[in-house]
């Protein structure tokens, strides 16, 4: 909220807008490029701590199948493993990608 021109704000007290006038035409927009640019770096921490959090103590998951694979022997299937995460991982991104151009606009767009 910090980061929103006060002047916005007093324009909306000068037209006399609502309260959900107020939050829906001037404070979410304002603030939408921030909360989905923090969605887009807590995706990329959540995916690197999933995986390795995965391979302690459960018996499914991405990260169990990294270390079942290495204990079998299976290297083919285990690259095809790693190779699945860094796709899921460039998927993720390109996602929140995506919803940030399109919910984000700038001022001049």
């Amino acid at each position: 909220m910090k980061q929103l021109d006060p002047r916005w704000l007093q324009l909306t007290r000068s037209l006399s807008a609502t309260r959900w006038e107020t939050l829906s035409r001037v404070i979410v927009p304002g603030v939408l490029g921030h909360v989905l640019t923090g969605v887009r770096l807590a995706i990329g921490i959540i995916w690197i701590v999933l995986v390795p959090c995965e391979m302690l103590g459960v018996s499914s998951g991405l990260g169990y199948y990294i270390l079942d694979t290495r204990d079998r022997l299976a290297y083919s299937e285990l690259m095809a493993v790693i190779v699945l995460i860094g796709a899921l991982g460039f998927l993720l991104d390109g996602l929140a990608q995506r919803a940030y151009h399109h919910w984000a606009r700038t001022p001049a767009e």
